[in-house]
């Protein structure tokens, strides 16, 4: 192991991260009321430029306002290359960044682009004495982003967490989709595993959660599996839904299954025992585990520990009519 370590970003359960435009108050309420582990209120993408200011005024007020039973809270900015993002900042951090808990940074291209965000963030912290400390999360979504993804990874310790933008970074590559997060039947494969691939790296490396983002067609619920599943099996920990039929899939997919769980228990109390007699490896169901298996292992208990203690932390029905 190197001596060169970087410490995990603070840990959140971020297996469905549910997209609402702040323009559609009716909207939010609802996913306040969702399953999603996480909620970003959208201020860029998702909302007309003649709609971003009444967007932003929606998403102080449902901030301040609505009861969002335990979720993560995180809002999409507009781009620092357009003249909204600085009012983002400053009007939701000022007035109501002490219930927000992330800010995501659209189109991240190099370093310096997040640490305009976050000296933002930390001044106005500093003068309105918001007690914990905003989160930054970052969307890798053009070839130049992701050909800085190393080192936007490892540049800021408030950046807590990188999400693949596929539909902006198809369109930066000039990539021929025929549907967001979907495959071109002409390549052999998966078109998007090496962008993934590279990213999950980087965010790995430096300690970040790394998040796969949008699947257009929701009415393709294996499709989303699919992407979902390629995605867990890199290492990705959360996906998007853009529409709440895909949240259950997300939640399902990113959660290691029972089985899982149970093996890698198994494998941790057989390794305990290996040790006990002095041994670094010991065979389980035929097979040889070692340090390594309990690295793995570790990975998948704690996983399953935070998803836990998350469902353990749901306001009830009767107390959220209190």
């Amino acid at each position: 192991m190197s001596h060169t370590r970087y410490e995990p970003a603070r840990q959140r359960v971020q297996r469905s991260e549910l997209a609402v435009p702040g323009s559609n108050p009716g909207m939010i309420e609802k996913a306040a009321q969702s399953e999603a582990d996480f909620v970003f209120l959208d201020v860029e993408d998702a909302v007309a430029p003649d709609d971003k200011e009444r967007a932003r005024k929606n998403i102080i007020a449902a901030l301040n306002d609505i009861d969002w039973s335990g979720k993560t809270i995180s809002v999409r900015i507009n781009g620092i290359d357009t003249h909204y993002m600085y009012r983002d900042v400053v009007d939701i951090v000022e007035q109501a960044g002490h219930k927000l808990d992330t800010i995501l940074i659209p189109k991240a291209g190099v370093p310096a682009d997040i640490y305009m965000v976050d000296a933002m963030v930390t001044q106005i912290e500093i003068a309105k004495g918001i007690k914990h400390r905003i989160g930054l999360e970052a969307l890798i979504e053009t070839a130049l982003g992701m050909a800085n993804v190393e080192a936007i990874a490892a540049c800021c310790r408030r950046l807590e967490a990188l999400h693949f933008g596929v539909a902006d970074y198809a369109a930066s590559c000039r990539a021929r989709t025929v549907n967001i997060g979907g495959l071109n039947p002409d390549y052999p494969g998966d078109q998007w595993h090496a962008a993934l691939s590279r990213m999950v790296v980087a965010c790995r490396a430096y300690g970040l959660r790394a998040i796969d983002g949008p699947f257009g067609d929701f009415n393709d619920p294996e499709g989303y599996r699919l992407g979902a599943r390629r995605a867990a099996a890199l290492g990705y920990e959360g996906k998007w839904a853009i529409h709440p039929s895909q949240i259950a899939l997300a939640n399902e997919v990113m959660s290691p299954p029972a089985k899982e769980v149970t093996r890698a228990k198994r494998i941790l109390v057989a390794l305990k025992e290996a040790a006990k007699a002095g041994k670094g490896a010991a065979e389980l169901d035929g097979r040889m585990i070692d340090a390594a298996s309990a690295r793995m292992a570790e990975n998948i208990v704690n996983i399953d520990k935070a998803i836990q203690a998350r469902q353990r932390a749901k306001p009830t029905a009767k107390a959220k009519k209190k």
